[in-house]
């Protein structure tokens, strides 16, 4: 009973990079650029801030390696955590497939429901103190916090290209909404950077985010897009400022 949660995370994260390599061969549809071009958005980040998905996957995979050793089969808080991890892996990897297919509303409930999944990892891990035999809570705690950071922000750009591809709101002027959003995607980074008391892998993949939509939004010539670059970019200052003070108060 103990080895099917264990297989099951590493399968999972072994599919996200081969997913990913048929995805961005077109095999289920136009690749994430192309469709980030045709539904433009103000909180859309610049194209090489998606490299950072390279480093999850490869950190992910290091992890469903190290949790499926035989040392670390009993370890409490992987057990706790692996259901958890399986399902955010399997998510990531089903959102490869059904965006590119362009079926806009199952791909945003996958990235939240994904985002629910590795943020509860993450939070789980950052919130015991206790120390893990094998130090299952540092090996863990590295790649979900940097996948759920990033999906913090990503879930939220995936948001406003649904209201863009459904013309759900204005796109004439979408600065107003689109503040609202970014001003979400900020509450929602400050209020779990503090409840894991400032988790520097979380905020680091949120910052890199967040600083990439500031590059992309600088040049960018949709109406209102200085100011969204400006939001993103003060966002990032005060995520960071808050990570500072609370890694120094924890220490």
């Amino acid at each position: 009973m103990l080895m099917f949660p264990r297989i099951a995370v590493l399968l999972c994260a072994l599919a996200m990079p081969i997913v990913a390599w048929f995805s961005q061969r077109g095999f289920f549809g136009p690749d994430n650029g192309t469709l980030s071009n045709q539904y433009q958005t103000l909180i859309v980040a610049a194209g090489y801030a998606f490299a950072i998905w390279g480093l999850i996957f490869l950190l992910d995979v290091l992890f469903g390696i190290w949790q499926v050793l035989p040392a670390n089969a009993g370890d409490p808080l992987l057990r706790r955590i692996r259901p958890a991890a399986a399902a955010g892996f399997g998510l990531t990897a089903a959102w490869m497939i059904v965006f590119p297919m362009q079926l806009f509303w199952l791909a945003l409930a996958v990235i939240w429901l994904d985002l629910a999944c590795l943020l509860y990892c993450a939070d789980v891990l950052s919130r015991n103190k206790r120390p893990s035999r094998g130090g299952a809570r540092l090996l863990a705690l590295l790649p979900l916090s940097l996948h759920a950071g990033w999906l913090s922000l990503a879930a939220f750009l995936n948001l406003a290209q649904v209201i863009v591809a459904y013309r759900l709101l204005p796109l004439d002027n979408m600065l107003g909404w689109s503040l609202v959003l970014l001003a979400a995607a900020g509450g929602l980074l400050l209020v779990y950077n503090r409840r894991m008391s400032g988790n520097l892998a979380f905020s680091l993949a949120a910052v890199w985010g967040l600083a990439a939509v500031y590059v992309k939004q600088s040049g960018n010539e949709l109406s209102g897009a200085p100011t969204a670059a400006v939001v993103a970019i003060v966002i990032a200052g005060i995520l960071a400022a808050q990570t500072i003070w609370l890694v120094a108060r924890r220490r």
